[in-house]
């Protein structure tokens, strides 16, 4: 029904022409430059326009798009968009074969892909190239992700991307068509280069991939590629791993010959890569003061194995908070709700009333719309010395991001953000964007990763104490004057990479080398990393850190004119990224990427039929979610209409308004066919759950204040009897010291391949015991040894 309705694949089989889709990566260190030929035919009698909506990473910054059409290569310029758009209706309705490509203003990380004019029987071959930073992730391995699946993103009443204009090419920036991968008819091919200063210790992947071919003796080139047979139904994600990853450095770029001295293109551009060391006195000081507000997801789209590992996570995170916090959950879909009204004191009592609320949490609140649980976050008063620290749980899917993020900012002085995006599809611009302008952590949960080590590790960061009065000073010789290209760093964590981009404008003859020195406050202790770097330029960088350091720029533009929309100022900040966007060659969310076969002097005739290529949807829910309206925004049939049109009548469709669609438009109310789905469930006796992780056992029953109590229920946890827990207890010692201890010597014992996710209550437990001052512990670890067969020192309880 869906395909039939899409013209898609219909009754008549008509094919839809996007046929491949090859993909070539090259990481340098921990910059990639991506790589993708789209290969289009026509198989169809009419002259065709394909339209492929698709997603890129958030902060990627795309630098070249071209076409090929027989042996016509046809290069495309950057041009401010309602220009572009007009040239590209232009050359069509004058016959002559076009190109767009275009970001969607209401998120960066999805662009839209039109094909004009493309003649029955003729092939395309369409190549884009984008470069983009690696996050690294909390195992210390760079992460990339080729994003596969752009499932339908929610977007809420009154948005801002609420009345899309309808555009000769963009119906909609973020809503598409999704098919079962099954039925995806292109493939993918898929290589990747890795070249760094360290060795490549290894390469990880969710898709099967060939063996690792190492290029020389050192381990620091080598190939790998995707195995054949995959069928693009979800992200590609790659983790590259060098040996010594986190080694401060610094690259110089030389600028761009044709490019005229003074500007950002013309000038050299230094990318450094910053790895702050904390003195270890603070860090082994964790904060026992704070407002933790955890914002979980609890749309459709959550539903199964994601909102019951978000159920997982927030037990290990509430009993990991510290006794004297303030903590509150909140959670959100169509609609949103909170367990309090405000945030209360951690205490026995609140956290089991919040763990009762959570056992019950299901995926059954409609749509995704982040934005009003925010703003009502954000209009709740913050607690006097307790900094408040917001985690955000959610897969993403949503087509105001600008709005959020711009959200975020504006309240980034009362608050630190950290973001995790859960599954495939979750939209790294949201996710990245959450976490940098809340000067929190990102974090991105996919395949078979388990959620709960990388919170257990943003909670730690959070417990950190903030990093203040940052400030960057640069040391160059005489005669080089610096630009700062990256905004003002906000943040900094134990470990964890910071960049900064700046342009180096003049030269010297006397010294050749520059040095950073970044000083910051930590818990009232004054600190700084520094570092000393070559200012001779870096050979065979091609453009790329310009690259990198103009899109930096562009989104930090981009968010000025958001945030001063309507006003001169915010006129002149637009202009200002259609210029740059414009020099560097990086989309914009204000310009596109126009090519027009000029040399083609046939005229093609015919009105143009026009097909939106579909993506893969990810077979994760039970029930079609979002399936009437929006197959109907998609349908392109053949016959004349305003969008299956004659030339003539393209230009009239410039002020059509575009319907709105809702989460609601599949039959019954959206949260009522969740309920009854739910209810079958029970109705046939498949409530049962499943036996639970005894980890997870064991940490339900530990307390607030971080001891255990000795009674039934922990003996079960322990796989004891409780006549078997009871009886080798030393007589002098108190009931809950003894549980507490045999509980930490069954965690070391039995659990050290999951240390991230307990060392926090374990810490916990270990100050109880502290202040309970209790004697006989070496005698109490020795008896708990034996009684669970274990070898666990008393120095690694922390004891």
């Amino acid at each position: 029904m869906m395909m039939n309705r899409c013209g898609l694949l219909n009754a008549k089989k008509e094919p839809v022409p996007l046929k491949s889709v090859e993909v070539e990566l090259e990481v340098r260190d921990h910059v990639a430059t991506v790589v993708s030929t789209l290969n289009y035919e026509n198989q169809e009698d009419k002259p065709l326009e394909a339209v492929f909506v698709f997603p890129l990473p958030g902060d990627a910054a795309v630098c070249h798009f071209s076409a090929k059409i027989g042996q016509t290569q046809i290069v495309a310029e950057v041009k401010e968009k309602q220009e572009a758009r007009e040239e590209y209706d232009d050359a069509l309705s004058s016959g002559q074969q076009a190109f767009l490509l275009e970001e969607s203003e209401q998120s960066p990380d999805i662009f839209t892909l039109s094909v004009g004019s493309l003649p029955p029987g003729e092939s395309a071959s369409i190549r884009l190239e984008y470069v983009t930073e690696l996050a690294v992730q909390a195992d210390e391995g760079l992460r990339f992700c080729l994003p596969a699946v752009l499932n339908p993103r929610y977007q809420p009443q009154g948005s801002e991307g609420g009345n899309v204009q309808v555009t000769s090419v963009q119906v909609t920036s973020v809503q598409v068509t999704s098919v079962p991968a099954s039925l995806v008819p292109y493939s993918l091919s898929f290589s990747a280069r890795v070249s760094s200063p360290r060795p490549v210790s290894k390469v990880e992947s969710n898709c099967p991939l060939d063996p690792l071919q190492y290029l020389n003796t050192e381990q620091t080139q080598t190939t790998v590629k995707m195995a054949a047979g995959h069928k693009f139904d979800r992200d590609v994600e790659l983790l590259i791993y060098y040996k010594d990853a986190h080694q401060p450095s610094a690259v110089v770029e030389a600028g761009q010959a044709s490019s005229k001295p003074g500007t950002l293109m013309g000038d050299p551009v230094v990318m450094l890569s910053l790895y702050p060391e904390f003195p270890q006195a603070v860090m082994s000081s964790v904060a026992s003061c704070g407002e933790f507000v955890f914002l979980l997801d609890r749309s459709g789209s959550m539903q199964g194995a994601r909102i019951k590992s978000a159920r997982d996570t927030l037990l290990l995170l509430l009993k990991s908070l510290p006794m004297g916090c303030y903590f509150n959950i909140h959670s959100f879909g169509s609609s949103y709700e909170h367990i309090f009204p405000k945030s209360v004191e951690y205490n026995q009592k609140t956290m089991e009333e919040a763990l009762k609320n959570v056992e019950g949490m299901e995926a059954n609140l409609g749509g995704t719309e982040i934005l009003k649980p925010l703003k009502h976050i954000y209009s709740l008063p913050c607690i006097p010395s307790q900094p408040r620290q917001l985690f955000v749980f959610t897969d993403g899917e949503v087509g105001n991001t600008k709005e959020v993020t711009n959200l975020v900012k504006q309240n980034s002085g009362s608050h630190r953000c950290f973001s995790f995006g859960i599954g495939e599809g979750a939209s790294s611009a949201l996710i990245n964007g959450l976490a940098k302008e809340g000067g929190g952590h990102a974090q991105f949960i996919t395949g078979t990763d388990r959620m709960q080590p990388k919170v257990m590790q943003s909670l730690r960061f959070a417990l950190q104490p903030a990093v203040v009065d940052i400030s960057v000073k640069w040391d160059l010789p005489k005669g080089v004057s610096v630009t700062a290209l990256s905004p003002p760093i906000t943040a900094l964590f134990q470990g964890q990479r910071s960049l900064i981009y700046a342009q180096l404008t003049g030269q010297s003859s006397e010294a050749s080398e520059g040095c950073v020195t970044v000083k910051y406050s930590l818990a009232g202790h004054p600190s700084q990393s520094q570092l000393h770097f070559s200012l001779k330029p870096a050979e065979d960088t091609g453009l790329t850190v310009h690259r990198l350091a103009a899109q930096t720029l562009i989104r930090s533009l981009e968010m000025e004119e958001r945030e001063r929309r309507g006003g001169e100022d915010g006129g002149m900040k637009k202009k200002k990224v259609v210029e740059l966007s414009v020099q560097s060659g990086v989309s914009s969310a204000f310009t596109a990427f126009i090519a027009v076969n000029k040399g083609n002097s046939e005229v093609i005739e015919g009105p143009l039929v026009r097909r939106n290529v579909p993506t893969a949807r990810m077979m994760r829910s039970p029930m079609p979610m979002f399936c009437g309206a929006l197959v109907d925004m998609c349908c392109r049939m053949p016959q004349p209409s305003p969008m299956s049109c004659d030339a003539p009548m393209r230009k009239m469709r410039m002020g059509c308004s575009m319907p709105q669609y809702s989460p609601m438009s599949c039959g019954a109310p959206l949260g009522k066919r969740m309920h009854m789905s739910h209810n079958l469930r029970f109705d046939h006796g498949l409530s049962v759950p499943p036996p639970r992780d005894p980890l997870l056992q064991l940490v339900s029953l530990q307390k607030a204040s971080g001891c255990w109590v000795l009674d039934p229920d922990l003996a079960a946890a322990l796989g004891k009897t409780s006549e078997e827990v009871e009886k080798p207890k030393p007589a002098s010692v108190n009931q809950e010291v003894w549980a507490t201890i045999l509980a930490l010597i069954w965690l070391h014992g039995f659990k050290m391949d999951a240390q991230e996710e307990w060392k926090l209550l374990a810490m916990k437990a270990v100050s109880w015991l502290q202040a309970q001052k209790a004697s006989c512990v070496t005698e109490c670890v020795e008896a708990g040894n034996t009684l669970l067969g274990c070898t666990v020192q008393k120095d690694a309880l922390g004891l």
